[in-house]
């Protein structure tokens, strides 16, 4: 099996070589986007799911999908620490500057680079990090008055009307939106509302973790009426196999029916671990087809890779109150479980563990399905925490 040309490619929003089982949700996102530059209503699209499922790989391929559209796209990942207003302006600011080259949006754009240099100098002392180039001079009184919620929808009202006159759509593609700020989403929210009552050819293609539904519905009420909110989880069996089975095929390697079925059946689906074990059996596997033994003898190598790369990463920003909560969690199975009988496993009452567990949320390690259950936002992190704090010291 030559190495050079294993198909497989595991990594933070690697584009494997085939996204099976995701069509139906791109035509989704292709006909919004489409509704929208003709001037139809269409909801902003937010995708949630685990880590792992593959939500920035689609987010990364719809946005492919747009541009060759025609489309003007925006890609930002938010990260725990950077403000809103300092990932959008920047992007907004390279859209601009090609709308400007469009005979028919030359002045509206223009209009809109000013409006955006006003927006950054009035909320630069509340958004430090707030940094962009200015190629105009503001234009007094357009979306410059110091008020996020004020200013964002101004700035996206010109922004938007400067896409119409290029008859394009200007759409944001945020990854990670769970780390917004309430406030800088709630400021987002009604932008893109103005935009929608407007008919003005702007939306948001997002992803997130699960718990983005409720916090985007705390930002505002109406956040349900303004967003479809598709749930992207594992794989289907069927899809699963097809993800490992067709970039091998492309290759002219084959698998065994029970070689393809242990690895479905190991990764639960999931495309990262699809990834990684394809990665491993391929480096196993003398020649074609390869076989359950091969799988069987590359999994020892997988899950020192998943630890090594997808779980290690996130139990080292934990304190060691939050790794011993995540492994009375684990001690009690996958999950969800009810926050009463994570903390009767620690010796503990809800109340005094009830930062320990925001912080969790707060770092993306957890979440919440229903009122007082919880359950890991990382597939397989259960057994990831028994191999990590093995044994039952951890309860002294």
């Amino acid at each position: 099996m030559n190495p050079i040309f294993n198909p497989y490619a595991p990594g933070a929003g690697t584009q494997p070589p085939e996204l099976a089982g995701r069509d139906a949700l791109r035509e989704q996102v292709r006909i919004a986007i489409e509704r929208t530059r003709h001037g139809m209503p269409a909801k902003s699209i937010l995708m949630v799911g685990l880590r792992g499922v593959g939500k920035t790989v689609l987010l990364d391929r719809m946005r492919e999908d747009a541009e060759n559209l025609g489309i003007q796209t925006l890609r930002i990942e938010a990260p725990e620490k950077r403000s809103l207003p300092a990932l959008l302006a920047p992007q907004l600011r390279q859209s601009l500057l090609r709308l400007s080259l469009n005979e028919k949006a030359k002045l509206l754009s223009q209009r809109a680079l000013r409006g955006l240099a006003g927006f950054a100098k009035a909320l630069k002392v509340k958004f430090q990090d707030l940094e962009v180039g200015f190629d105009y001079d503001p234009e007094p009184g357009l979306a410059d008055n110091g008020d996020l919620d004020h200013d964002l929808v101004a700035l996206m009202e010109v922004v938007g009307e400067a896409a119409k006159a290029a008859d394009t759509a200007i759409i944001l593609f945020i990854d990670e939106l769970q780390y917004v700020k309430e406030e800088e989403l709630s400021a987002l929210i009604t932008a893109l509302h103005r935009c929608t009552q407007r008919r003005l050819p702007l939306l948001l293609i997002g992803a997130g973790l699960p718990q983005l539904r409720g916090r985007m519905g705390d930002a505002k009420s109406y956040s349900e009426r303004l967003f479809d909110f598709p749930e992207i989880g594992p794989l289907i069996p069927s899809a699963a196999a097809e993800a490992i089975s067709k970039p091998a095929h492309d290759q002219h390697v084959t698998f065994d029916p029970d070689a393809l079925e242990s690895i479905v059946q190991k990764t639960q689906g999931y495309p990262y671990f699809l990834q990684e074990w394809g990665k491993h059996a391929w480096k196993t596997a003398e020649s074609s087809p390869i076989r359950i033994a091969d799988v069987e003898q590359a999994t020892a190598s997988v899950i020192a890779a998943l630890d090594e790369s997808f779980f290690l990463v996130r139990f080292d920003r934990l304190t060691p109150l939050e790794k011993k909560y995540l492994r009375a969690m684990a001690d009690l199975g996958p999950g969800p479980h009810r926050s009463g009988d994570i903390t009767a496993k620690l010796k503990r009452s809800v109340t005094s563990l009830g930062p320990t567990r925001a912080q969790l949320i707060s770092k993306g390690m957890i979440w919440s399905p229903n009122h007082g259950d919880t359950a890991f936002t990382v597939p397989l992190f259960d057994q990831f925490m028994h191999r990590i704090i093995p044994g039952n010291e951890w309860k002294d």
